[in-house]
């Protein structure tokens, strides 16, 4: 059979290779400091400016756009093995040339973001073991901070890359309080400027909703859009929805916060498979591709850019949904 290729999947313990058109590659669900109190946003991240090139080594080049880009199956799993042409990217409407491709496994900068509130109680152990989950399924490279809130946001781990650090701090903190969902996600972007790489991202654990922060969720929408970070959530959502407009309200604002960064929300309701998850978003980070182009509009205006990453999927596979950020603030005079 001509052209074809190994695949793996990963279910448990058990690997199985079989022959197929394309790779998938799937995991299956398987000094505290607090938040500043002023108006001042977190400055928008430098615009993407380090191209990633398959195979080759990264230099700088700080006129290159990056596009970070998921791809996934009907069933939610990753698609591993496309290459540069089975992409487009537009930007305002107009195609951009692709530049520079890259499906490497890149060091990561992370936040995560853990609820630590009154209403995380009963799922507090659970998530623990989510965040260590995600902590250990990590590349040597890669760096962590860890911010808690309640009534307030906390940074309760500076970056770091000690994952044993990381699940000390968590043991020794308790649920209680309300809810400052918008200051901790606020704190986590204000943390990455002391990011040492490129790609940035942050994992928000919580059972959605905001009652106690001190930023609005508007002024966080904003703060999203101006840093070049992903954004992932595992929402812990009742069934119901919950007893108040807040919680009824965190599976929309978790879902559009993720979708605007190219990152994904997970809504968990069985406590047990929380673990999993966090190790499906984990190697959801690391097999991402990487799109760099030239904008066409070349006016540095400061105006906001819409991003638009389109498939040319090959022939014989089921329809892929693509997931990348939706734009990016063009550099000012």
């Amino acid at each position: 059979m001509h052209g074809t290729h190994r695949i793996r999947l990963y279910r448990g313990s058990v690997v199985a290779c079989v022959l197929v058109a394309l790779p998938l590659l799937l995991r299956l669900p398987a000094a505290a400091q607090e938040v500043p109190a002023g108006p001042e946003a977190p400055p928008p991240a430098e615009q993407d400016h380090v191209p990633y090139h398959k195979n080759q080594p990264i230099r700088a080049e700080t006129d290159l756009t990056l596009v970070g880009a998921t791809v996934t199956d009907p069933m939610g799993r990753l698609v591993t093995g496309l290459e540069q042409e089975n992409f487009r990217v537009f930007e305002d409407g107009v195609e951009q040339e692709i530049l520079r491709f890259s499906s490497q496994d890149v060091p990561v900068s992370i936040g995560v973001i853990f609820d630590m509130s009154g209403s995380m109680a009963d799922k507090i152990d659970k998530s623990r073991q989510a965040a260590v989950q995600f902590f250990r399924t990590a590349n040597p490279q890669d760096e962590f901070f860890l911010v808690n809130f309640n009534d307030r946001a906390q940074l309760v781990s500076a970056f770091t890359d000690s994952v044993d650090e990381l699940q000390n701090r968590l043991m020794y903190t308790g649920a209680h309080g309300l809810t400052a969902l918008y200051d901790g996600v606020y704190l986590g972007l204000s943390q990455m400027r002391g990011a040492h790489n490129t790609k940035k991202a942050l994992l928000i654990i919580s059972d959605g909703g905001d009652n106690h922060s001190r930023y609005s969720e508007t002024e966080i929408r904003k703060f999203v859009r101006e840093a070049d970070v992903q954004i992932y959530a595992i929402g812990l959502f009742e069934p119901d929805g919950g007893p108040t407009p807040e919680e009824r309200q965190g599976p929309g604002l978790l879902a559009d916060l993720t979708a605007m960064t190219g990152g994904r929300a997970f809504a968990v309701q069985n406590l047990n498979q929380l673990p999993d998850v966090a190790s499906k978003i984990s190697m959801e980070l690391r097999n991402q591709y990487v799109l760099g182009y030239r904008p066409s509009h070349r006016q540095h205006d400061g105006k906001w850019r819409k991003i638009k990453v389109k498939l040319r999927p090959p022939k014989g596979l089921p329809p892929l949904q693509v997931s990348a950020k939706t734009g990016y603030f063009a550099p000012g005079h």
